[in-house]
């Protein structure tokens, strides 16, 4: 198992450590470890020493599971803080000769160097499109004659303070973070088809705390943003209504709940024990689902304003594709259909062997996706560095090399 990566997903109600071989045709799950997550708050870390422990329990299942010993690992990230901007950079071709690595690296780096506020930092800098010459929608430019060679890139900050709060949670916990990925790039890379990132695709991760968005066109990000709007507005919502605790309303949107009244019969009554009372309470299943139509309406017509924001509605051929915890909530199609006006498909992690039954749901998206993205932007990193000090690896040494993050325990 050269291809042994391992995934830990950092969200507002869980954590979730994946051991993996990354093959071309499946992803192997070796082990998971979920534990319920403390110390986050809409994606962003509010008790350092609740976030380690809880990390530090994830972990330790998935040890246990994988029979293996984490010391690595690609780590996830959302909040509100993360922001996104397209740049350009141009660099003249001498003598226009054909195109190499290395040109192409130093259009990306002119692309790069845009100002930015002292406390954010780069996360992810994305090639979108490159053109020589004027010739638009070079997909690679690597070996075309040209003098001049430019490149389109998405560029992802992130607060610096926020990732290094994540980084010590991370680190307490025992565990090197190789990369920090941003979850709709996670959760893209898991749940779309080609032919959809290709058409324009916008996915829509609903999560306990934020709700992530990431837009695809001609096969690769052309837009990205986070939301902190997510699935616990709507068991707050509940408790207040219901009055009763935050987890009894997060088992009652999990039972009972719908996303549109009209799903539901008028009859259907379900009980629940609010603060103070003796006996259970009868509650009507569509006055529930009153209550979350609202504010799922609410949270779409959200995704929808950054959408139109972005200025790629027109291009969206494919549609939404939605995914994450709060997806499998019965009648969210439905309302995302009506307001986002456009296909919707509700997805999950596809092509997934070995210990995989418990992740083949929508909560996994992000988890599962940090696997196979994380593995490609290092190989991609790491074949660039060998490039530029003339070292023949093939990328199987590559991956011997760099990207052995754990062994078994018998061989520590």
């Amino acid at each position: 198992m050269n291809n042994l990566v391992v995934g830990i997903d950092i969200g507002t109600t869980k954590v979730c450590t994946i051991v993996a071989d990354v093959r071309p045709e499946d992803i192997f799950i070796v082990g998971a470890g979920i534990e319920p997550c403390r110390g986050m708050k809409k994606g962003v870390v509010n008790d350092v020493a609740a976030l380690t422990a809880a990390i530090s329990a994830s972990v330790h299942k998935a040890e246990r599971a994988s029979g293996y010993d984490i010391s690595r690992a690609f780590v996830s990230v959302a909040g509100n803080h993360a922001a996104s901007i397209n740049s350009r950079g141009v660099i003249g071709i001498p003598n226009a000769r054909g195109v190499r690595s290395d040109d192409v690296d130093k259009a990306i780096e002119n692309a790069r160097s845009i100002a930015i506020p002292h406390n954010r930092e780069v996360l992810h800098v994305i090639p979108r499109a490159y053109s020589v010459d004027g010739h638009e929608h070079v997909r690679s430019p690597i070996g075309m004659h040209g003098f001049r060679l430019e490149v389109e890139v998405h560029i992802i900050t992130v607060a610096s303070t926020s990732v290094a709060n994540l980084e010590q949670a991370v680190e307490a916990a025992g565990v090197i973070p190789d990369r920090f990925i941003l979850n709709p790039l996670a959760s893209g890379d898991a749940v779309l088809t080609e032919q959809e990132r290709e058409m324009g695709v916008v996915v829509i991760d609903i999560g306990g705390g934020t709700t992530d968005l990431a837009i695809f066109i001609e096969g690769t990000v052309w837009h990205s943003a986070v939301i902190a709007v997510g699935g616990d507005l709507m068991t707050n919502d509940i408790t207040h209504w219901m009055h009763v605790p935050f987890d009894v309303a997060e088992a009652v949107k999990v039972q009972h709940g719908c996303a549109l009244e009209s799903m539901v019969s008028p009859l259907e009554t379900f009980l629940v024990q609010p603060f103070g009372e003796g006996m259970p309470t009868e509650v009507h299943r569509s006055e529930l689902a009153m209550v979350m139509e609202a504010r799922v309406t609410e949270l779409f017509e959200m995704v929808q304003t950054e959408v139109k924001r972005s200025g790629y509605d027109g291009l969206l051929r494919a549609g939404a594709v939605i995914t994450g915890g709060c997806a499998q909530l019965p009648g969210i199609r439905e309302i995302a259909q009506k307001i986002l006006n456009c296909p919707v498909r509700i997805a999950k992690p596809e092509k997934l062997t070995g210990m995989a039954d418990a992740l083949r749901s929508p909560s996994f998206s992000t988890s599962v996706g940090l696997l196979r993205l994380g593995l490609q932007m290092d190989t991609a990193a790491s074949i660039t560095f060998s490039a530029d000090n003339g070292a023949q690896l093939t990328v199987g040494n590559l991956i011997k090399g760099f990207f052995q993050r754990l062994l078994p325990d018998e061989d520590r």
